[in-house]
């Protein structure tokens, strides 16, 4: 068979094992899926040309044991507008998302304790805006005219097997702040700028806030327990995790 022949030929999915012409193939390393089952995957995975069968699988199995997770999720806190992070403070755990129905886009639930870091990221740009001439020409004002757009994305860093960043942006559409000459333009005073950047801190603040809590936890779990003297027995003991004494069960700590 020669190469074109080869390029239109058929080929099963690796997974649900539809058959698939040219335009309905999704690259593996060493085969083919299809759309729907692309579909499965995270939204914040990006690697799929370079990963194996057997890895997208394990992708597949973890995305399936997602459901539950989001299942049982409990939203506290909401940050965002189009997309939003969520909390579930009482579980120390968060998604992303713009779904309505949660259950069905099936977000990612991580941990508190995955976060690695969260970074604000202000992108600005500018278009110099001009007038049509007498001749139908497009020219410059004089003084130049420019418009700057500003968009404020969040990145936040994590612990996960299949991607390392959520990236997205807070504003559906861009800021924008019009100057006239060198005058350099001042997105402080725009009321819309200051309203997206106080939002993005505080996703920022709150994320590294709850990360910090839940290390401070698990630290204080793993430390070394103190022998105290039990009111109740007079026994030398360490406390357990309720704070009774081991020998007689009383209340040690209160």
């Amino acid at each position: 068979m020669g190469l074109f022949g080869k390029l239109f030929e058929k080929e099963n999915c690796a997974f649900c094992g539809k058959e698939l012409g040219v335009f309905g193939k999704k690259k593996l390393e060493d085969g083919v899926m299809c759309g729907k089952c692309q579909e499965k995957l995270s939204p914040w995975f990006t690697e799929r040309k370079q990963s194996t069968i057997a890895e997208i699988q394990q992708q597949l199995d973890y995305r399936e044991a997602n459901k539950e997770k989001v299942a049982a999720f409990r939203t506290t806190r909401t940050f965002g507008t189009g997309k939003k992070i969520l909390l579930d403070e009482d579980n120390q755990k968060f998604m992303v998302t713009s779904a309505r129905n949660l259950e069905e886009a099936n977000p990612d639930v991580l941990d508190f304790s995955d976060v690695t870091g969260c970074t604000i990221d202000i992108d600005e740009s500018r278009r110099e805006e001009k007038r049509t001439d007498e001749e139908g020409k497009q020219v410059s004002y004089v003084p130049a005219r420019y418009t700057y757009y500003y968009n404020f994305n969040v990145i936040i860093n994590v612990r996960n097997p299949y991607f390392d960043e959520m990236k997205f942006q807070l504003n559906g559409s861009a800021v924008e702040i019009e100057t006239r000459g060198m005058a350099s333009p001042r997105p402080e005073n725009n009321i819309e700028y200051r309203e997206y950047k106080a939002m993005g801190e505080e996703i920022k603040e709150a994320l590294l806030n709850v990360r910090q809590q839940v290390r401070e936890e698990a630290a204080a779990a793993a430390a070394p327990k103190a022998a105290v003297t039990c009111p109740y027995c007079g026994a030398t003991t360490t406390p357990d995790a309720s704070g009774c004494c081991e020998y007689c069960g009383g209340a040690v700590n209160g």
